[in-house]
């Protein structure tokens, strides 16, 4: 019977020690860090994908019991596992792991984990549906609902529509975390690419309020000159 020991097994089988100080460094795993504790294996994502193919299949009580994983590379897989099976179910199949994923939100615990199953899950499910999960999760004090909260609005964005990006954005824009600084300035960025006026008029009501870092990243497909009019401001 294939459970998660199987995909524990096969991850490990690819391991490369070799990358694991780097990775701890690059995903901040030090005391006081955003990922302190965590523990890698050294694996490519496209691997990981490989595996979470393999195992599309697998059964809901086997991905929780990666997802609660201390290895960082099996709760990675265990999203992956999930945004496989949400992409290839049905609508009852699609709630089931959308439910499962905000039940168990925290376990996607570093930006990798959010940035590769968020958008493909919360925002897929919320398109067309009513969007509240998404401004509660702007108010916790935890760091990784806070960027779920603007990055699944990729999904949106994807689509053409921006409202939900903006208004999340403004909410998110005096938040001291790097990390929600970095992920607005994404998201507003690629509402510019698609509309740049729209991404435009947003600066004009709250460039004040944005951090350098926020503003950085969301000028960064700007022409030179708008970008440099942009920083001067």
């Amino acid at each position: 019977m294939i459970d998660f020991q199987n995909v524990r097994n096969d991850l490990r089988n690819i391991s490369d020690f070799s990358r694991v100080d780097i990775l701890q460094r690059f995903f901040k795993t030090k005391k006081g860090e955003y990922g302190e504790g965590d523990i890698f294996l050294g694996i490519f994502v496209p691997n990981i994908r490989k595996i979470a193919k393999k195992y599309s299949n697998l059964y809901i009580e086997d991905i929780k019991e990666l997802l609660y994983s201390k290895i960082h590379e099996e709760r990675l897989c265990a999203l992956l596992i999930l945004v496989n099976q949400f992409e290839k179910g049905n609508e009852a199949k699609k709630a089931k792991v959308f439910n499962f994923y905000i039940k168990n939100v925290c376990q996607a615990n570093n930006w990798d984990l959010v940035d590769l199953s968020a958008p493909k899950i919360v925002g897929m499910y919320l398109l067309n549906r009513k969007k509240e999960i998404l401004y509660k999760f702007t108010e916790s004090k935890n760091l990784w609902k806070k960027r779920v909260s603007v990055i699944s609005t990729f999904a949106f964005i994807k689509e053409g529509e921006f409202k939900d990006t903006l208004k999340i954005s403004k909410i998110l824009l005096k938040d001291e975390h790097d990390l929600i600084q970095k992920a607005v300035g994404w998201m507003l960025r690629e509402v510019g690419k698609r509309d740049f006026l729209v991404l435009e008029n947003f600066l004009k009501k709250n460039h004040k309020d944005m951090s350098r870092t926020t503003l950085r990243y969301s000028i960064e497909k700007f022409p030179e000159s708008k970008r440099l009019f942009w920083l001067r401001k």
